[in-house]
């Protein structure tokens, strides 16, 4: 499980993936995590295959008791179905996921750790002093499906949304990215073909990227 570190400042963002020891016949995901000061959030800590990887990982940025939170974009395997072994390893925690989707993620096993539902409007969760606003991206590709952004690392978490189908030991960065659009064209017309719903994805970040501009403007003149 190799990791890279993509924001550092007050607090940490870092990604694990491209895992060496992944089966061939299984869809490669990208696993995240913040660390604040006293607390971590797991973000699509993945399936049930990476639940030692990952755990063994995450061991080396925050001790169990810190491990306060998960989040799940949506439900699909790929995302969440390590939650049963997660459940027994942090009884403490609590689960922020779709609201929609609880009666169906509870199948993968979620008896101690505190499912909080996220409604379709979206949400915030809050990590020490950070603020992560949950932003709704319906039907990209589950009828409920959400993003997480960090307003002052200034990171969109955005899920399955720019996911590539790329060929083992893939770059983790784009640096080509007409490269990346033909890795991205199956992937995203099989399981994304809702123009409807890429417009409302984009309006809300079209929205959030204004808001971020304000800022900008009024910190320039303070």
């Amino acid at each position: 499980m190799k990791m890279t570190k993509i924001y550092e400042g007050a607090y940490q963002w870092i990604m694990y993936g491209r895992d060496p020891n992944k089966k061939a016949n299984i869809i490669d995901t990208n696993q995240y995590i913040i660390r604040t000061a006293n607390k971590c959030l797991l973000l699509d800590p993945g399936g049930v295959e990476l639940f030692a990887p990952m755990l063994a990982a995450v061991l080396h940025h925050a001790p169990v008791e810190e491990i306060t939170d998960i989040f799940a974009s949506h439900q699909d395997p790929d995302i969440i179905s390590s939650l049963g072994l997660w459940d027994q390893a942090l009884p403490h925690a609590k689960l922020h996921a779709p609201a929609l989707w609880e009666g169906f993620l509870r199948h993968f096993g979620c008896e101690y750790i505190e499912y909080v539902g996220i409604p379709d409007n979206g949400g915030t969760i809050q990590l020490d002093n950070v603020d992560l606003q949950i932003i709704p991206a319906h039907y990209l590709h589950s009828s409920a499906n959400f993003h997480v952004y960090d307003p002052k690392a200034k990171i969109l978490m955005s899920g399955d949304v720019g996911a590539g189908l790329e060929e083992p030991g893939g770059p983790i960065f784009v640096d080509n990215f007409d490269v990346h659009i033909e890795n991205m064209r199956f992937f995203h017309q099989r399981w994304m073909p809702s123009n409807q719903a890429r417009r409302d994805w984009i309006l809300i970040l079209w929205h959030l990227s204004m808001v971020v501009f304000l800022e900008v403007m009024m910190l320039s003149v303070s």
